[in-house]
């Protein structure tokens, strides 16, 4: 569902594609191409949430920011499934993976955040790194077969979410 809060109403492109079962609250902006999955919550209530082209938020994701610390994804960006996002950057082509928590930091380019990580506010990571750890911390760069599998997983779900957008709909009981 996509509600205004206050006077902010959610700007979401005509070729995003947001389930039915999401909430996409107040100051939330998708872009072109941009996903937003089942049982997500976009809550932009305090500071702006920007979702970049061709960006997925897969289920059970949680975004919302702090006052002073909006959340911001750039173009291409994978969120797996249940992942907490706060206030944070998140560059171009970055995957999140499932279950991480990112508070109030920013994730570089083409960076890879490892499944269950936190992330702590105010950590910086730069380009293409492995990102892993609770706390977390990056031990090397990423190999160029792993660039390759985040780069072909955000392809997945570009072509996943156009499948979506056209053949899937809602059954209600007769």
């Amino acid at each position: 569902m996509i509600r205004t809060f206050g006077r902010h109403t959610p700007k979401v492109h005509r070729t995003a594609f947001v389930h039915d079962s999401a909430e996409v609250i107040g100051r939330v902006r998708l872009a072109a191409g941009s996903s937003v999955w089942p049982l997500c919550v976009l809550r932009g209530d305090e500071e702006p949430i920007v979702v970049g082209k061709d960006s997925n938020i897969q289920d059970l994701t949680v975004i919302h920011t702090r006052t002073g610390f909006p959340t911001v994804l750039g173009r291409r960006v994978t969120v797996g499934h249940r992942v907490v996002l706060h206030g944070c950057r998140v560059a171009d082509g970055a995957l999140i993976g499932m279950g991480a928590i990112v508070m109030e930091a920013q994730i570089g380019k083409e960076s890879l955040v490892g499944a269950g990580a936190l992330v702590p506010a105010g950590a910086k990571f730069g380009p293409r790194r492995l990102i892993v750890g609770l706390p977390a911390r990056s031990p090397r760069p990423l190999t160029p077969k792993e660039l390759k599998e985040v780069r072909l997983g955000m392809k997945e779900y570009l072509h996943l979410s156009h499948v979506h957008r056209t053949a899937s709909a809602p059954v209600f009981p007769r």
